[in-house]
């Protein structure tokens, strides 16, 4: 693993020593109401350059998708953009759901 990815075991430490970050949900809205992580913040991939602005913070930035290559792809752009935080939760919602929290239904 690299530094733009980040393990959802890591997500999870972090969110529980009440760490500040932004976590991006990058899926389309159909997949959100399918299930999602509490807290997240749904901006689908195709918005992220609209959104850009809301994405230029202090905070780490957390993208996740279904299985982590959407992630990794709006990671990759947002650095190139400068936002240096910009990280991918490694295997996407899919990874959430069988490691961290079973009652996050899988699709």
């Amino acid at each position: 693993m690299n530094d733009l990815e980040i393990l959802p075991s890591d997500v999870k430490q972090r969110l529980d020593r009440g760490e500040k970050m932004m976590l991006i949900d990058v899926r389309e809205p159909h997949e959100y109401a399918i299930c999602h992580i509490e807290g997240a913040i749904l901006i689908p991939m195709g918005t992220i350059p609209a959104n850009l602005q809301k994405l230029d913070t202090d905070e780490d930035v957390i993208c996740f998708c279904h299985h982590g290559m959407r992630s990794m792809d709006v990671a990759n752009w947002l650095r190139a953009q400068g936002v240096k935080s910009a990280k991918s939760m490694a295997g996407g919602i899919d990874r959430w759901s069988l490691e961290i929290d079973p009652k996050v239904p899988r699709y």
